[in-house]
Parts: structure tokens; sequence; C-alpha cells
């Protein structure tokens, strides 16, 4: 048996839970999903309808409405004993947080972004900024994984799974604690799941030229909007819009960085995209060497020379 954990709100389940029950589903054996939160049930209903689920696994309790690293390892370990073979979380800041700790309570080695599955033991990971691929072996009894979004196709709804309540496991005596939470609200689609993704940089000079230039090109086409972590840095915006190595890793139908040099790091989360469209005024800029369409040029006529040339939606 197969255990993910789900990525949520309490309200309704994210895309990334849909990806990790697809490459959950390759690993052979039951899948459950456990969703762990505080009034949670529309995520639970949520996960039940993900293709491939065999049952959901639904604890709550307050502790759980936002869950740490502690408290949420704490919900995976009190059930790792049941049989599970793999225990599964999307490679996200969540996920991230959590599955080291898990590996290290279980005493065995974490198998981390993994974008191919060769067998029940043998997985194939990103190594070297995504410039090379190892293929990892493991021999523990239970294996930990984190999943890379992009390289799995996600499940479609279809599914019928029961939905199980299950005891919380009791709240961590010591650890982090959320005082709060600063969230961007957008209509914008999801960053790690949208068709289409323009990206700003350092060249955009300040915030206010990345909201006046990028965001109607982004409603334009209905894009999620990124950043470079040179932009990110800057203050130009908060640290969600991060892609590359140690933000957040995408690979939509459409890349559209405008601005951005190419650093090796930012290149690490977009390189996958099927089509990537480079705007930046140096021919020399690294972004072109991977670029399948290259415009060199000034960024501030052409974004709004673009923007003008394509129909309102």
């Amino acid at each position: 048996m197969i255990l993910v954990l789900a990525e949520h709100d309490n309200a309704s389940v994210k895309s990334a839970t849909a990806h990790a029950v697809a490459a959950a589903s390759k690993l052979g054996g039951d899948v459950h999903v456990l969703v762990a939160g505080h009034g949670a049930s529309g995520a639970a209903a949520g996960v039940a309808k993900i293709a491939g689920v065999a049952k959901v696994l639904h604890a709550d309790a307050p502790h759980l409405a936002k869950p740490t690293a502690e408290n949420l390892a704490a919900q995976v370990l009190a059930l790792a004993g049941n049989g599970y073979t793999h225990l599964v979380a999307p490679a996200t800041g969540s996920g991230k947080n959590v599955m080291p700790r898990v590996a290290a309570k279980l005493d065995v080695a974490q198998v981390s972004e993994i974008t191919g599955i060769e067998s029940p033991d043998t997985f194939v990971r990103p190594i070297y900024a995504g410039n090379a691929f190892a293929t990892v072996q493991s021999t523990d009894k239970v294996k930990v994984l984190t999943v890379r979004t992009t390289a799995f196709d996600a499940e479609g709804e279809g599914g019928a799974a029961p939905v199980e309540s299950i005891a919380a496991a009791p709240a961590a005596a010591r650890g982090a604690t959320v005082t709060g939470q600063e969230i961007t609200k957008s209509e914008r689609p999801e960053l790690i799941s949208a068709r289409i993704v323009i990206s700003g940089g350092r060249g955009l000079g300040n915030g206010e030229n990345f909201r006046k230039l990028l965001e109607p090109l982004a409603d334009r086409l209905n894009a999620a909007l990124g950043a470079s972590r040179a932009a990110v840095d800057a203050g130009f915006v908060p640290n969600d819009y991060q892609v590359g190595q140690t933000g957040k890793i995408v690979a939509p139908d459409l890349y559209i960085a405008v601005g951005i040099s190419g650093a090796i790091q930012h290149l690490a989360g977009m390189k996958d995209s099927k089509v990537i469209v480079a705007i930046n005024k140096d021919a020399e800029a690294p972004i072109f060497q991977i670029a399948d369409y290259g415009l060199v040029g000034d960024l501030f006529e052409i974004l709004p020379a673009l923007v003008a040339a394509l129909p309102a939606r």
C-alpha cells in the first residue's frame, strides 16, 4: 500500500495532490491519501474524486488547521506502521518540510523530487540543478518519496473513494507554531499548474513596472505570474512568485521570460516548459540558450506593443 500526503487548504484539494497520486499509482498497490486538517471535509471529498485513490484517511483536529512539519509528520508516522511500503508527498514547500522529518524518524533515506519510477524500489531524480539525472535504488523497507509534480500528469476526476475518519495524532509538545499567514490572492491560474506562465526578472527595474507591464499581458493570456529569484530578493513581488531551484518548479505549455538573464537556479525551475520565449535586451543572456524563441530588445517597448496586439479577454 502507498500513503500520499494531500496538499490542501482545508476547503479544497490542491492540484499537486493529483500529480502525487499519479506517481503513486505507478508504484503498484492501493493508494491511500491522508487529508490532515481542521474542517477539511471539503478537501477530503475532493480527494475522493481523484481517479486512482482507493481510500481517503481524514484526520481532523484544531492543531491541524495550520499544521507545522512536526504535527503533519506525527500524523504520517502514526499511519506508517499500517503496512505502507511507500510514503509519498508532492515536492512543494509543505512536502519538502514534512517528509525529511518523517524519513529521519523512520531512520530511512528520503528520495527527493523523483521524476520517474522504474520499479517500486528504483527511481529517477534530477541532480546538479537538473543538468543530470540519477537512478536511485532504495533498499529501505519503507520508501519516503517526494514527487516533482511537473514530471507526472495529474490524475483526473472520476474516482469515488470512501472517506474514513481516523484519530488525529496528538499535537507536538515542542516545535514551531504558526502565528499568522500572508497569502497572495489572485484570480489568475495557480503558478505550478498554469498552462501559460509569464515571469519577470530584475530587468523590470522595480515592482511597479512588474505590475504595470506584466499584469496586462497575463490578463490577455490568462497566465500565471512568476519571477526570478533576483526579482523576489529585490522586493518586486512576494517570494511565492519565485520560479527556480529554490522556488517553484513549473513546466507549462508556454513560458515567457521577461528581463531574466537565465541564472542556472532559475533555469532549473522552468526548462522543462514545452515552449520558452525570452525577451531581453542582452543578446548574450544565457536564457537564449534554452529559449525556443528569443526577442532581443527593450522590454519597456516590446511588452506594451505585445499587449496592444493581443485581443482583450
